[in-house]
């Protein structure tokens, strides 16, 4: 798979300066990791899950979250394991490519036991996300991971949500984010991503953002996003990939900026009369709040929409601008420093401050593509869009 992948060749040719490399399940966990992308939630009890997770295959989606937890009543945790299996089962026998599959659980006696259920369809499951994630509950979680690849024999990841109560509250954070630091770095080959779970954290005060607010403009949130990046996302050879949190928001007639896009030729230098028809449908918060994400260090992010999947990997997209200035500073010749002119003459480059942003940013471009020069995030939302 790749991302989109779901538009024709010529089109991805026209938008791309250096498109968007293949991956798989079984591709490097530092590929697969900065590749998630929007990572779409699903509760696992829909009926028809196998034909959703096509659907969604089919307009872009690349990572999906199949849920047994909140999303779902606890008195159908049954059914949702039930149906998960026949899920997969329907999936399987189908013989297509599926975007990577989570699984959210609840308890960690779940993992081995789906795993077992899954039977020979469990090779299109890529990992487990775990809930509530602390030092004393993930323990339990991991091994269980553990436990599950060994009852597979194929590798699985986990991606442990931090959302507890003792990681917000100021007088446990440093502990707890100490402890959640030993448990991952002692199961690091199988952890491919943290996820911040903000709606617990606005919940534990009775606070919800509107859809004119992003995360960060809660600052009893953005402390926490601080110092979750501070001990966990460092640069250093230690950190891990953090995704961004959810937005919670979306129009139920999702296509009704469609024809605004369809019909305006972006060769007219119509892209911010588009741009303005993506505000108006209540998408400038996730857009601002996307933005945001990368500024303070996260990558990917969670979705419960279809909506909010092309806004997060259009603008997950490099710009030909940071390519080059990433280009340029990781030039072999520059690993002794120094400070030169960005070839679009508006910045300047510090090669060694700036290796980690270059670095980073061209992890990104690998999985994500680099846009041409003339092309901007418009241009490319609408050439995902789907009928």
């Amino acid at each position: 798979m790749r991302h989109f992948g779901h538009i024709p060749p010529a089109e991805r040719a026209r938008l791309f300066h250096q498109e968007p490399c293949d991956f798989g399940a079984d591709s490097a966990a530092r590929t697969l990791a900065a590749a998630l992308g929007a990572t779409l939630y699903s509760p696992a009890t829909r009926p028809k899950l196998a034909d959703d997770v096509l659907k969604q295959a089919g307009r872009g989606v690349v990572s999906m979250v199949l849920c047994l937890e909140d999303s779902i009543d606890d008195a159908d945790v049954v059914d949702g394991e039930a149906n998960l299996v026949r899920q997969f089962a329907d999936l399987d026998a189908r013989g297509v490519e599926v975007p990577l599959l989570f699984i959210r659980v609840r308890t960690p006696d779940q993992i081995p036991d789906l795993v077992r259920r899954l039977g020979p369809s469990g090779r299109l499951l890529s990992g487990f996300v775990l809930p509530k994630f602390t030092e004393e509950r993930g323990v339990p979680f991991l091994d269980a991971v553990v436990t599950a690849e060994a009852v597979g024999g194929r590798r699985l990841f986990a991606m442990p949500v931090l959302e507890s109560p003792e990681l917000l509250h100021l007088e446990t954070r440093t502990e707890a984010l100490t402890g959640i630091a030993r448990t991952v770095d002692k199961y690091r080959d199988r952890v491919l991503a943290l996820r911040l779970g903000v709606t617990d954290f606005c919940s534990a005060y009775g606070l919800r953002r509107s859809p004119d607010m992003t995360a960060y403009d809660v600052r009893i949130v953005t402390s926490v996003i601080a110092d979750v990046v501070n001990v966990l996302g460092r640069s250093d050879g230690t950190g891990f990939t953090i995704t961004g949190p959810v937005w919670e928001y979306f129009r139920s007639q999702e296509r009704m900026f469609k024809p605004q896009l369809r019909r305006s030729p972006f060769l007219e230098g119509r892209a911010e009369e588009l741009r303005n028809a993506l505000i108006e449908h209540d998408l400038d918060g996730l857009l601002r709040e996307i933005e945001l994400d990368r500024a303070n260090g996260l990558m990917g992010k969670t979705c419960i929409h279809p909506s909010h999947v092309l806004p997060v990997h259009a603008l997950s997209v490099v710009s030909h601008e940071e390519f080059s200035d990433a280009h340029d500073i990781l030039r072999p010749e520059r690993g002794g420093g120094g400070v030169l002119r960005s070839a679009y003459t508006n910045k300047m480059n510090e090669v060694k401050p700036h290796r980690a942003w270059a670095e980073r940013t061209l992890l990104r471009a690998e999985v994500f593509g680099v846009a041409r020069e003339d092309i901007g995030f418009v241009e490319l939302l609408a050439a995902g869009l789907t009928d």
